[in-house]
């Protein structure tokens, strides 16, 4: 229900290269056809930046506040703010993101029921339950039909990780590694940020240089049999790694050239400078980017580390919205928030966890922007205290395919693979896969 103001021996390196290097993968097992045979849908989005709350965040003191429910559920966290759209609370510690409620809409009803980080972190990516094959995440899902087999020539590989992958599950599946993500590495926050494959921790750009041409100094086999065809293509790789060491590549991922001010207004910290990698990236035509933002299991301490990385999600979130719309580019980015799954509503107060919430699969949260989805709605309701779905049941499948018909992507269309398997983008119902129905209210 929709309310509108209601409550290997590949170094990295290579494997990089062999991304930029183009659409030859596919194209050598004679998969071109079945990619093109695929008629998607016209997009309205472009991109997808998102925001994976790694650990599964509390939707009780986010998005779903329960200030009635009373101190076992909220805690200290018992007085929710009013957002710039009427009728719309949301947790006391967003207070920037409730200036912004018009730009995104709340999901109170996300649901699956599981309760370990491995099988939930895999369903809530591919939006299937955990069977014989494995499938691929929405990132690597975008990539296939978004990358470099269908034009996309950017500066890096299509499906990008700020900073480190999420390491619950694999993400490219049986797409195989082609599909995987480039995960960065390194920390936009710091002076340098390290970008593995591009910038090398502790060697300066002089000693970089100065070991290419001791290479080339020692190269006598490639002196002695110049015009070779296979010592060309060697060159031909060598030259594009040092054009991303020291070209755009190395531009793209230079925080530097945005200025103090805009930096600024994310924040100065991992999440906030990621959030701005995300904006560039998205600028650069990059299609999919996940920002893994850690630190939300929160099993005990929980109200502290709250008022510690609220504040900070706040900031970054809602500059990173902000930004994008100024620049025009919300209309076509779908801004996707959320976890594996939520924390128990009712607090943990007894020992060990002195003041926890662990893990909950049976009603959670999400936040959806951009790229065709409305703002300033709520999608479904939890009960009164947050433990069960009240109405509207959204399933990952839900999301996932909404997102994907977006993005130009066929749901019921096939996944084109190297194996040759027969296999949808997404399940069926008649395969048993639950479903409340795509996001139809807010697209």
């Amino acid at each position: 229900m929709s309310m509108q103001g209601t409550d290997g021996g590949m170094t990295r390196r290579a494997m990089l290269q062999r991304s930029l290097a183009g659409a030859a993968g596919l194209a050598l097992l004679g998969r071109r056809d079945a990619l093109a045979q695929t008629a998607p849908k016209p997009a309205r989005a472009k991109a997808v930046i998102q925001i994976w709350m790694w650990g599964g965040p509390s939707h009780l003191d986010t998005f779903d506040p329960k200030p009635e429910a009373g101190h076992d559920f909220c805690g200290p966290l018992n007085k929710p703010i009013a957002t710039n759209v009427d009728g719309i609370r949301i947790g006391e510690l967003l207070p920037l993101l409730a200036q912004q409620a018009d730009k995104y809409s709340i999901i109170r009803s996300m649901t699956h029921g599981v309760n370990a980080h491995e099988t939930a972190s895999y369903i809530v990516q591919t939006g299937r339950m955990p069977g014989r094959l494995v499938y691929p995440s929405a990132g690597a899902v975008v990539s296939l039909f978004k990358g470099c087999d269908h034009g996309y020539r950017g500066l890096v590989p299509p499906y990008v990780v700020l900073c480190e992958s999420q390491g619950r599950f694999s993400e490219a599946g049986f797409l195989g590694q082609r599909y995987k993500p480039f995960a960065t590495g390194g920390d936009p926050n710091q002076k340098r940020f390290v970008v593995e494959g591009i910038v090398a921790e502790g060697i300066s750009d002089e000693r970089q240089q100065s070991r290419r041409e001791l290479l080339h100094t020692l190269d006598s086999l490639g002196k002695a049999m110049p015009g070779n065809p296979d010592f060309a293509k060697l060159d031909q790789c060598e030259a594009k790694a040092y054009d991303m060491m020291f070209g755009d590549a190395r531009k793209l991922f230079d925080l530097a050239g945005e200025t103090d001010a805009m930096r600024d207004r994310y924040g100065r910290n991992t999440f906030g400078q990621s959030c701005l990698m995300a904006r560039r990236l998205v600028e650069a035509g990059v299609p999919y980017i996940t920002i893994n933002y850690k630190g939300w299991d929160t099993h005990k301490q929980h109200f502290e580390i709250m008022r510690r990385k609220l504040p900070e999600m706040d900031k970054g979130m809602s500059s990173l919205l902000s930004d994008l719309t100024e620049r025009g580019l919300l209309d076509s980015t779908i801004v996707w928030w959320g976890g594996e799954f939520g924390r128990t509503p009712r607090v943990q107060w007894n020992a060990p966890w002195n003041g926890g919430r662990s893990h909950f699969g049976a009603c959670f949260g999400a936040l959806l922007a951009g790229g065709g989805f409305k703002g300033g709605r709520v999608v479904g309701a939890s009960d009164a205290t947050g433990e069960e779905v009240a109405e509207r049941p959204v399933y990952p499948r839900d999301l996932l395919g909404s997102m994907y018909e977006l993005l130009g992507i066929d749901p019921e269309g096939p996944m084109p693979n190297a194996g040759g398997l027969d296999v949808k983008v997404m399940p069926a119902s008649e395969d048993g896969a639950k479903s409340g129905g795509r996001l139809t209210e807010i697209m």
